[in-house]
Formats: C-alpha cells, structure tokens, sequence
C-alpha cells in the first residue's frame, strides 16, 4: 500500500493528513479481505482527522471566552491562542471546501473576534471594539440580490444599523464585494434613519473582499481575512459561556444566562469543584459599599487564588503598588458546598506587609465550575462569576 502521511502539530494540536487512492492500494493476495482492510484504514484515518478538526475547534473557542471587545483588550498571551488556534484549523485543511459554493456560509453570524488594525473602517473601529453592542455579518449569496451585511445591534429596545454590501463569489474562497448603502433601524421609529455615508463617491475604498479560510461543517465557524489584513471569527450560535460573559461586559441579562448555565450543568449530573486555580471576580450579584476592605473581605472584588491541601487566598491591588491579602483555609463539608476560614490579613507592600486584626467564616457552594468559568454562591445568597487567570490545567 502507497501511503503519504503528514503530521502537523501546532501548540500541541496535532492534525493528520494522508493522501492515497484506491489504485495505490496493492496487496500480494488481492481478495474481499484486502478490500475490507482497505475501508477499514481509510475509516480510520477520516475519524483521526476529524477528531483532530473537532478538538481545533474547540481550543479556539476556549481560547476565546473572556475576550473582551471582540479583541480590543487581549493579553499578549491571549493573543497568541487565539491565533495558534486559527493557524491550526486554516494548516489542517478539515473544513468544507470552497466554502462559498457552500449553502453553510448563508444565514447570520455573530462576530466573536477580530485583530482590528488600523487600517480597519470607521464602523469596525466606533462599534466593534464595544462590548454593550452585538455585531453580526449576514451573508446571502444565492439569491437575485447577493449581499453581504454588518450589522451592530445596539439592543433589542433601541434597533441597528445595517451596512450592505453587492457581493460576488470570486471563486471557492473569495467573496467580493461593493457598499452601497446603509441605515438605523430604531424600534421607536417606523421608517428608517440613513446612515450618512456616500459610498458612490469613495470610489475603491466602499469595495474590498473577503476570504473564508475556514468553515466548519457544523455551519457553526468561519474564520476570514479581509482585503485590509482583519481576520474575523465568527459563529451562528454562541456557547452559554460566551452569552455569560457577554451579558456581564454589557451588564445586560446577567441572571438569566446565570441560571441558563446553571441549569445546563444540571443536567450534565457532574458535581461541579471548587478548583485550583487563580480566579478573579468578574461579577457579582451585590453592589459595592463605600468600604474597600469590607468590599474585600467579602470577596467582592480582587482575585481569588486556590490552592492545593485547602489552602486558600484573597488578593485585592488597592493603590500605588498597595495589595490586600487574606489567606485562609477551606473543607468541603458537603457535594458543592465548602466551609472556609479566613484568618490571616495584610497590607503588602512590596516585601513589606502590615497585618490586621481581621477573620470570616462563610460557607461557599460551587453552582457550576469547568476551566474557564466559576459560579458559586456565598453568604446571604451573593453569586459570584469568577473567571480563570492562569493557564488552563
């Protein structure tokens, strides 16, 4: 048998890619047995390849939750998964070919990504960077009309502004396209507001293109590059962890998506942990007090770091270089729900610290916990959401 294999591994992500025909599949003793080898191996290797694909996907969609502004505020760390992320799933070639021959690229996306650089157009720059806002791309190829859309939804009560665009396929990847008009939407107008650009006198800069180099064939994915260097990751439904952490970066519908994913791990009938990790408190369902250290205590601010034999600790930067540290310990008295002891405070300065007469006690339940996001329950009924710092374990 004549077989070419091609390992790539990227970031740990490893992906396969054979090349063989039926006619290079020779066996001394041709027979049914050699046929049924034959399917067995290429079975095999489709299932190897499309594990690879399906974890790919995954690790970018991981790697993107808790990305705030679409990309506007990304660590450097950050950055580089998400972009390892992409390079992987663009090198492993498992998405739909020619993608814009596929009726998978039609429908609405939401825009969850983008490098934004400042070549980007004003649109992207005003609106996208904002997480209050909702961005989508509607793509509409197959019709008498073929249009490509961006619309920023500014909320269900105010209404949008669309963008549109004539769009033609340049070939199996290639979209190109031309706008030429555009305007608000509002919920408390019955007619709609022009958006006031000319794009008949831009000339070349209303037009430009754009290349889907990944499409997954769930439908759910597509990364693309823009004509100006942006690339763009977009899904058609988002994950309850990404719609979380949306609603607490708009500050919009926080509960329901809490109880949402709750819910959702309800279901799964795992028990969730309180695990290792360094945390920080991302939400919480009471308001602050004018105290910073009663703020701090009760964890209402600050990261939270767990640590291995039920080691425990707070730490909350004040000012100038100042932090607030309160270590403790903590039991797990019942499934979900720990007893911790906070007994040890301090200013720290530098190598200095100052320490304070200060203890809590308070009983902690984990609602739902995997390696990015924390909900937990706390004292008189506070939730929290914590998200993860440190690297994933």
């Amino acid at each position: 048998m004549a077989l070419t294999l091609r390992v790539v591994n990227v970031n740990n992500n490893i992906g396969f890619h054979s090349s063989f025909s039926r006619s290079t599949f020779v066996s001394p003793n041709p027979s049914k047995s050699s046929s049924r080898e034959y399917n067995s191996f290429v079975f095999q290797c489709s299932q190897v390849e499309q594990l690879s694909v399906t974890e790919s996907e995954n690790s970018l969609i991981e790697a993107l939750i808790g990305i705030q502004g679409r990309g506007r505020s990304t660590s450097p760390q950050q950055l580089n998964s998400i972009e390892r992320a992409i390079q992987v799933l663009e090198s492993l070639g498992g998405g739909v070919p020619d993608p814009t021959n596929s009726s998978l690229i039609e429908g609405r996306w939401q825009l969850i990504f983008t490098t934004r650089p400042g070549t980007a157009s004003p649109i992207q720059r005003t609106f996208v960077g904002v997480d209050f806002f909702s961005v989508f791309q509607e793509v509409y190829l197959r019709t008498n009309d073929p249009r490509v859309s961006n619309i920023v939804s500014f909320s269900d009560a105010i209404g949008e502004l669309k963008v549109e665009a004539a769009a033609s396929i340049g070939d199996g990847k290639r979209i190109f396209f031309r706008f030429d008009r555009a305007a608000f939407s509002f919920k408390f107008l019955p007619f709609k507001v022009p958006y006031p650009v000319p794009f008949k006198l831009l000339g070349d800069e209303a037009k430009g293109w754009l290349d889907t180099t990944y499409l997954s064939h769930s439908g759910n994915l597509r990364i693309s590059r823009g004509n100006k260097g942006t690339t763009f990751v977009l899904q058609k439904q988002t994950e309850p962890k990404q719609k979380l952490l949306t609603a607490i970066s708009s500050g919009v519908g926080v509960r329901e998506e809490i109880d949402k994913l709750i819910s959702l791990n309800k279901n799964s009938g795992e028990e969730p942990e309180l695990e290792e990790g360094e945390w920080q408190m991302i939400w919480n369902s009471q308001t602050v007090t004018d105290s910073w250290l009663e703020n701090a205590a009760n964890g209402l601010m600050g990261k939270q770091i767990v640590g291995k034999n039920g080691g425990i600790k707070y730490v909350v930067d004040i000012l100038l270089g100042l932090k607030f540290s309160m270590t403790g310990t903590f039991v797990k008295s019942a499934p979900k729900v720990y007893e911790v002891t906070m007994d040890d405070a301090a200013i720290i300065g530098g190598p200095f610290g100052y320490p304070l007469e200060f203890g809590k006690k308070f009983i902690l339940e984990i609602l739902f916990s995997d390696n990015k996001v924390r909900i937990s329950r706390g004292d008189n009924g506070i939730i929290f959401v914590h998200s993860r710092t440190n690297a994933l374990r």
